[in-house]
């Protein structure tokens, strides 16, 4: 099987599992949360990139009109005089670590080693504006509709995005951007 079918078998296998387990995986996410934060392992993404991520969330929601203040101490902001909390459990962790994942199984030894690097930075850099765009959704659903939306998306929809960006993502990097190395 070819490169190009393996990791987008990977990537289909993902998202079965997560839409089966998806039922389990909210019913535990809020344990697991839990005992991460009693373990102290969050506390660094908390103080440093969740409120990088909230003041550039803030930079384009302020853009396009809206209101906008974040309080870091409390981790939370405010929109429009919609309050909601934004945590390091918020700014798509997971996405970055199934990225990580079909690194390891798309990157062969037939790429050139410069091709690899910049498909790379773009899964890197594009998996972290999906993720901002992802929170601006959520932050938008807030602000204007009934909280059924924003749980929906929130709890639900987003690993969707998140899988949609990595079948692009591939895409675009096989067609584009990965180089075979020449044989000599």
């Amino acid at each position: 099987m070819s490169k190009q079918k393996k990791i987008f078998t990977l990537i289909f296998l993902v998202l079965v599992l997560t839409l089966s387990l998806l039922p389990f995986l909210v019913s535990i996410n809020e344990g697991l949360t839990k005992v991460v934060e009693r373990n102290l392992l969050y506390e660094g993404i908390q103080k440093f990139i969740v409120p990088i991520e909230a003041k550039m969330m803030g930079v384009i929601l302020i853009f396009f009109g809206h209101s906008f203040t974040f309080y870091p101490g409390a981790s939370m902001i405010l929109v429009n005089g919609t309050f909601m909390g934004i945590t390091w459990n918020c700014i798509g962790w997971q996405s970055f670590i199934l990225l990580l994942i079909t690194f390891l199984a798309g990157f062969g030894l037939k790429y050139t080693k410069r091709s690899v690097a910049e498909a790379s930075a773009i899964g890197i850099l594009g998996t972290f504006w999906v993720n901002i765009l992802r929170m601006l959704v959520t932050v938008l659903l807030a602000v204007y509709f009934p909280p059924v939306f924003r749980i929906v998306f929130h709890t639900y929809l987003a690993a969707g995005v998140s899988i949609a960006w990595l079948v692009f993502f591939w895409w675009f990097s096989y067609k584009y951007v990965l180089t075979e190395k020449q044989i000599v």
